[in-house]
């Protein structure tokens, strides 16, 4: 059984407030996905686009041209509440990546923000690179995902 300190440092680390249960008194499910070139594949239903981008500037614009068609027809995650590991690869972009899971109205300047909604990212996806990311996700919360240093699209994450 976790200390209060631990599970407070949980918490915290996390960006969560008001856990039912200590983080690790659940396993974790693991959702795999895959960067390529101003997307992840797996959720736009695994079609790669072959986007050669050289620079995140490069993605700005692609997706400025196709990024609200793309996402219409993109993979909603509809996931059950509880652990989950995002594990996500850098497949063949020349340039590091990160990874950025919150709640779909968080606002990142908002200091309430970062001590009462859920946020979790980090860079350092250099190409070939995989890396995981863990979270505890909330029944009738929505999420989105993305990645700010190959800007992506918001993918959306429901949770029941």
């Amino acid at each position: 059984m976790l200390s209060k300190l631990q599970w407070l440092t949980s918490a915290i680390l996390f960006g969560v407030a008001g856990i039912a249960s200590p983080v690790g008194a659940q396993e974790a499910t693991i959702i795999n996905l895959t960067q390529v070139g101003c997307q992840f594949l797996e959720s736009e239903n695994d079609v790669n686009r072959g986007y050669m981008p050289m620079s995140a500037a490069d993605c700005v614009d692609i997706n400025n041209e196709s990024g609200e068609a793309r996402l219409a027809e993109a993979k909603v995650l509809n996931l059950a509440p509880g652990r989950y590991i995002f594990r996500v690869e850098n497949r063949n972009v020349p340039y590091p990546l990160g990874f950025w899971l919150r709640e779909t109205d968080y606002q990142l300047g908002n200091p309430i923000h970062k001590l009462t909604k859920t946020s979790v990212s980090g860079g350092g996806l250099n190409t070939g690179t995989t890396l995981d990311y863990e979270v505890v996700l909330e029944a009738g919360i929505q999420y989105v995902y993305s990645c700010p240093l190959n800007p992506t699209p918001n993918y959306s994450i429901v949770v029941n």
